[in-house]
């Protein structure tokens, strides 16, 4: 068995084994359970069925975590992604007025109009194209994103109508067994217990039974009344399966037709660049860029999220990506393979039949684990020249703008306008490549259509 892992997943060459990478796919499976709960509850506002959105969400995830696994050997978890499906339900649904069958038609265009970019290895370039400073910060700004989702999701950190953010009630037992939880898991860190993270999820969760949510009156970890559900697949996934269409989606004004085509290049935009960013952000931690900065598998991987955008878009549910914090809690307990991978996506397909025990990690649970790994991957930020201003502004663009509008690709925007911008005035546009000048470019016009619109 374990000459057979070895040669699917050359474990002993990247320093790991099967324990370690098992260990880091549950450990990110527990962070990122909460999506085939979440995801439903979002998507549910354009009516579709919640049943079958349950199961497009843990099926494409699984489906997505093993292909990446198997076939990119990469120890990344995916699943469809947070802020892409507020997008599709409460914009292109219910602003711009689509049937939620058209708008998984742009999810699906995107995702196959993504694997031909990948087909031609158009990513590959931009991921080799990425500027030293640009590579180094994005991992810092994905770091500051998840530690900063992590606070808000425990209530640690929480909207101000004066500050626009200030400290939670921490008099809450919620807030404070998350704080608690987050020092709690540090310590076990610092000591080298071996799954500190993981131990963290699980401590919180069993605390989480004992203690009362003053809002609801219920237990923050709500015991399940029973361990398994049976459903019959092909009934639940009926509703969504296959239901996508392209049909009356370019009719109407221009203005709606616009609209449409926008709709399309965001999917496109957001899933591209995100997966490049994490990518360059989480691949750095797992040691997965080589000695010249280059990242050598991020075409098969680049390929498998758009394939998985596009496989999500027929099962039911929007676009599917790769998912760098929940990823990055699996690389910081060793996850090395695709191995890892493998064990979150077989942990997904478990979900369709033991959903009552996963479903009862509480959102608090997971903070201390979306903290630990924000501190994590502040550490490339050490070897920087901050001092020259023409890194530091896109370094600072990186990663302030990635927490603050709780976007990847919108920091990887502004980063890199922000980069053109620096070495300019600083004389140095010669030394910018081709593929940088015309991201700039894209860049720019994206954000004007962004402004017309």
């Amino acid at each position: 068995m374990n000459e057979k892992l070895e040669r699917i997943f050359h474990l002993k060459e990247r320093g790991t084994d099967p324990k370690t990478e098992i260990l880091a796919g549950i450990t990110i499976f527990l962070t990122c359970v909460y999506i085939v709960a979440v995801n439903p509850a979002i998507l549910g506002a354009t009516g579709m069925d919640m049943k079958a959105l349950f199961w497009a969400s843990a099926l494409s995830a699984a489906i997505a975590c093993i292909w990446v696994g198997l076939w990119a050997n990469l120890p990344f978890a995916m699943g469809p992604a947070m802020g892409l499906n507020a997008y599709f339900a409460y914009y292109v649904c219910n602003t711009l007025g689509l049937p939620w069958q058209n708008a998984l038609g742009c999810v699906a265009i995107s995702g196959t109009t993504f694997m031909l970019l990948s087909i031609f290895k158009v990513q590959q370039k931009i991921v080799d194209a990425m500027p030293e400073c640009i590579k180094h910060s994005i991992g810092a700004g994905i770091g500051f994103f998840i530690a900063f989702s992590g606070l808000t999701q425990a209530g640690i950190v929480v909207h101000s109508p004066d500050t626009l953010l200030t400290l939670g009630d921490l008099a809450n037992p919620g807030a404070l067994l998350a704080l608690a939880g987050i020092f709690f898991t540090a310590v076990l860190v610092i000591r080298g217990v071996k799954g500190a993270i993981l131990i963290g999820v699980l401590a919180v969760t069993v605390l989480g039974v004992f203690i009362k949510d003053p809002v609801t009156g219920a237990a923050y970890t709500i015991l399940p009344t029973q361990l398994i559900a049976f459903d019959n697949p092909a009934q639940a996934l009926a509703p969504t399966f296959g239901q996508l269409t392209l049909k009356g989606m370019f009719t109407g004004s221009p203005e709606m037709i616009l609209g449409v085509v926008f709709a399309i290049i965001s999917f496109l935009f957001v899933d591209l660049f995100d997966s490049i960013g994490v990518l360059l952000g989480v691949a750095t931690k797992a040691g997965l860029i080589d000695e010249k900065g280059n990242m050598p598998c991020a075409g098969k991987a680049l390929f498998v999220s758009a394939g998985s955008a596009a496989v999500g878009a027929v099962l039911g549910t929007s676009t599917v990506t790769i998912y760098g914090a929940e990823s990055a809690t699996g690389i910081s307990e060793g996850g090395k393979t695709g191995m890892t991978a493998c064990v979150t996506g077989i942990l997904f397909l478990l979900t369709l039949v033991l959903s009552p025990v996963f479903l009862m990690i509480p959102s608090i649970a997971t903070a201390p684990a979306l903290v630990m790994v924000g501190i994590f991957m502040i550490e490339p930020l050490r070897g920087l020249a901050l001092n020259d201003v023409s890194i530091a502004l896109p370094v600072f663009m990186t990663v302030a703008i990635m927490p603050f509008t709780y976007n990847i690709a919108y920091g990887i925007l502004f980063g890199l306008i922000g980069y053109s911008v620096g070495q300019i005035a600083a004389g140095k546009a010669r030394q910018m490549t081709k593929t940088v000048w015309i991201l700039t470019a894209v860049f720019i016009v994206y954000l004007a259509l962004d402004i017309m619109l």
